[in-house]
């Protein structure tokens, strides 16, 4: 059956339908990704095609689970969100073993799961962190550990599988590269915690940072915190060089403005960062990108 409103679809003859079907998944994602995060938008379009069209794959994805998560529809309660994160879950893993979902976002994810070897080790994760805000608002250790790596570290480890989808031995690169792609996003997952200090806590009734008493937030935990930042920066900026080329200048950049805004907060009064959200400024972005794209090898 073809259903159509207004002029007849067109589809090109050297395309089947399920083609065409993709490229509007892929749209979809694409569309997500620009309307929810400018900035993530505009840095994803630093990588090389295809794999930018795959890391935007996995976003649009993560952002459709964090908002079932962070922005509830009026009257929803934990109970509806919860189970609509199970169904978005479910159905994920179902388009990964079938390679088809009616839902376009999931479908573009699929896509790109399958082609580059992201499996149930690195989904489920993911979910069990983004479920585990709509039980738990404050986080001990284990809790934090586990969480970071699903929110976080596990996406660094699915872009990295997607960077690695042209290399000769992947495996190999995977394995050597694992720890600085998690450490890449871990370090990004705490800069944010950090920078939104006030909105988790004052809006969400969240705090994520283990034994941190917002109320009471001070230079000597501002500085413990970023001590642990730059750490998992340091361990990232290790691996950058050995990243392949479709991929390296764009994850330079994005590691070059986190490091500056990790930066910006260590200069930044612990009151002025539980009150006010953090930025690098626009012109500060653009200087950063020129020189990540400026520099040559691994440097």
């Amino acid at each position: 059956m073809n259903i159509t409103f207004g002029r007849p679809r067109s589809v090109p003859a050297a395309q089947s339908p399920y083609q065409l079907y993709d490229e509007v998944a892929e749209a979809a994602a694409d569309v997500v990704i620009r309307r929810y995060s400018t900035s993530f938008g505009v840095a994803s379009r630093l990588l090389a095609a295809p794999v930018r069209t795959h890391v935007r794959n996995i976003y649009a994805l993560v952002r459709v689970a964090d908002e079932i998560v962070d922005a509830p529809r009026p009257g929803g309660d934990d109970a509806a969100r919860a189970a609509l994160l199970e169904e978005l879950h479910a159905e994920t893993l179902r388009a990964l073993d079938t390679g088809h979902s009616a839902n376009l976002v999931v479908h573009a994810f699929a896509r790109t799961a399958r082609t580059a070897g992201i499996n149930a080790t690195l989904i489920a994760p993911f979910f069990a962190s983004m479920a585990m805000d709509l039980h738990r608002t404050v986080h001990d250790q284990a809790s934090f550990d586990a969480y970071v790596h699903g929110s976080a570290e596990v996406i660094g480890l699915m872009c990295l599988r997607v960077f690695l989808l042209e290399h000769a031995t992947p495996e190999a690169e995977y394995d050597r590269l694992y720890d600085g792609a998690k450490a890449l996003g871990a370090a990004f997952q705490k800069v944010n915690f950090l920078r939104d200090l006030a909105a988790d806590h004052d809006t969400l009734g969240r705090s994520y940072f283990p034994g941190l008493d917002v109320d009471a937030f001070d230079t000597a935990t501002r500085d413990r915190l970023l001590d642990d930042i730059d750490a998992d920066l340091a361990v990232a900026a290790a691996a950058l060089g050995q990243l392949p080329a479709s991929s390296r200048r764009a994850v330079r950049a994005a590691h070059a403005l986190f490091a500056d805004l990790a930066h910006r907060l260590r200069r930044t009064s612990p009151h002025a960062i539980r009150t006010r959200r953090v930025r690098v400024p626009s012109p500060r972005k653009v200087q950063l990108v020129a020189l990540a794209f400026a520099a040559r090898g691994d440097a």
